[in-house]
């Protein structure tokens, strides 16, 4: 009965976290409650540890222990974010319900494991003192952050640090980036609590101490930075965009005569008809290769914007029916071809299909093909002073991607642009999601951020991480907004461009080895 109540306390936490990146009730990220989700956690993960905890375990339970309720923590908080999978598999898919519940649940369940190592490592080596304990756990918690982020493509959707784009923790986005926000929230959600278990009188308030400092040095970093003269000195000027959201049913997107024919007349009538500087569609706004469209189709949208003082960025896939992309076109005045930029990181099962699964993928009915990849760090496009920088669906969920952008401040992007469709997975948090994972981007690279969605959310996001402009999600329409491009280099911009997250890697690998290699030594 005791341990069915502690996987209950350990999945309800896990909950927490999951609705912390965006509230199912409104869609608003909720820092405090990831913090509060960690916080359960690890007091009850140091409630496994064995009394003494410079002493080693007693017998293998206590790890174990935790290494289970660890999992079923992650677990609990993955399914919690990405239920939304289930729709885009089933409702559009065709795949039967229960295997889309078990397809998620698997892929929550194996990227739970990491998680789990990193739950039995903390039980099994944190040392007594509270300060060294959690950054102990800051350290295997960012592994296992960056493992998922990472390895067989990744797929970091739903990270902790996500949930604070709002709330004090996110003036350290422009320094250290999500990662870094999340080991510091893990350290600072761990602390307290162990502090209180464990410290008594002195000892108690360096601790605490030590957590407020966390919380009250972003408030110094903003009054250094924020200074109106280098504001001012960083801005790039203004352009004035027109953002597409077609709103086209995902059910029909690939429909002829249905959604196909929808696409091409408003797309169509909006690229003709648009009077803004610059004109943007979502991601595969014209679903067909070019050698598809009716013809003279994609020829009359180059001649609209080949003379005059206005350019389009349209997205659509492009292949010679060997091999595709998923790519957007730019066109401006004075190009003899259009600029072209095709996606880098590809969805697995989405955009390519990885070894052994094609029997899965065969089950759906989805549109589902191996699409070539774009090279990293493509050049951006330029247009009335502006160095735009296009990225194609969950594309932004990798800053460090985004960062290889950023090595040279001359010829860093002004805007970021993120181009998508999630008709996929409905009228469901994820568009939230995603929208958060957009504002950190902005945040980290103080950039502004542009969204032209098929569904939502079609937003203007400025440079300090605020939705400025934006449209009704799930409604057809145009919106109109002008966006102040920013110059500089971020701190995290500088060292991401160079060395990627290898600093994080390096970093918390250090303080694990450090804390496992004590701790062993005083048990030899």
């Amino acid at each position: 009965m005791k341990t069915t109540l502690r996987a209950l306390g350990f999945g309800l936490a896990g909950l927490a976290q999951a609705a912390s990146m965006a509230a199912p009730w409104s869609g608003q990220p909720l820092w405090w409650l990831q913090l509060l989700s960690l916080a359960a956690l690890g007091w009850q993960l140091d409630a496994l540890r064995p009394v003494g905890a410079d002493a080693p375990a007693a017998g293998p339970r206590p790890w174990r222990a935790a290494g289970l309720l660890g999992w079923v923590f992650a677990s609990a908080w993955l399914c919690g974010t990405f239920w939304w999978l289930f729709i885009s598999m089933h409702t559009y898919g065709g795949l039967p319900a229960p295997l889309a519940a078990v397809a998620v649940f698997a892929l929550a369940a194996a990227l739970s494991l990491y998680y789990a190592v990193g739950c039995a490592l903390y039980v099994a080596f944190a040392p007594a003192s509270p300060l060294r304990s959690a950054a102990f756990f800051a350290a295997l918690w960012t592994l296992a952050e960056l493992l998922r982020g990472s390895w067989f493509t990744g797929f970091p959707w739903g990270a902790g640090g996500y949930a604070h784009v709002e709330g004090p923790l996110a003036l350290y986005a422009p320094w250290v980036g999500v990662y870094g926000i999340g080991a510091i929230a893990a350290g600072i959600a761990t602390l307290v609590p162990l502090a209180m278990r464990h410290a008594r009188g002195r000892a108690f308030a360096l601790p605490v101490g030590l957590a407020l400092v966390l919380f009250g040095v972003p408030a110094l970093i903003a009054l250094a930075r924020g200074v109106p003269a280098d504001d001012e000195a960083r801005s790039r000027g203004r352009i004035t965009v027109a953002l597409l959201q077609g709103n086209i049913p995902q059910d029909e997107k690939f429909v002829p005569g249905g959604g196909i024919a929808t696409a091409l007349q408003w797309y169509g009538e909006q690229l003709r008809d648009a009077d803004a500087p610059l004109v943007i569609t979502p991601e595969t706004a014209l679903p067909l290769l070019p050698s598809q469209l009716p013809p003279g189709y994609l020829e009359a949208i180059a001649a609209r914007y080949a003379s005059g003082s206005q350019a389009a960025i349209v997205g659509l896939p492009t292949g010679d029916g060997r091999s595709y992309s998923n790519a957007v076109l730019g066109f401006r005045p004075g190009e003899a071809a259009p600029y072209r930029y095709e996606k880098h990181h590809l969805v697995p099962f989405g955009e390519f299909i990885p070894g052994l699964f094609r029997w899965f993928t065969d089950m759906m009915n989805i549109p589902l093909g191996d699409f070539r990849s774009g090279g990293l760090a493509q050049p951006p496009f330029v247009w009335l002073g502006q160095r735009i920088a296009p990225n194609i669906c969950y594309e932004d969920l990798f800053g460090d991607e985004i960062g290889a952008n950023f090595r040279s401040a001359e010829e860093a992007p002004t805007v970021l642009l993120n181009v998508s469709n999630i008709a996929w997975f409905g009228d469901s948090i994820a568009i939230d999601q995603h929208l958060a994972i957009s504002r950190m981007r902005a945040l980290e690279f103080q950039r502004p951020m542009v969204r032209a969605t098929n569904t939502g959310a079609t937003v203007v996001i400025d440079h300090r991480g605020q939705v400025t402009h934006s449209l009704p999600r799930l409604t057809r329409g145009v919106l109109k907004a002008e966006v102040e491009g920013r110059g500089g280099r971020t701190p995290y911009a500088v060292w991401v461009s160079r060395l990627g997250l290898w600093p994080l890697w390096g970093l918390a690998l250090a303080v694990v080895g450090a804390t496992i290699f004590s701790r062993r030594r005083r048990s030899a």
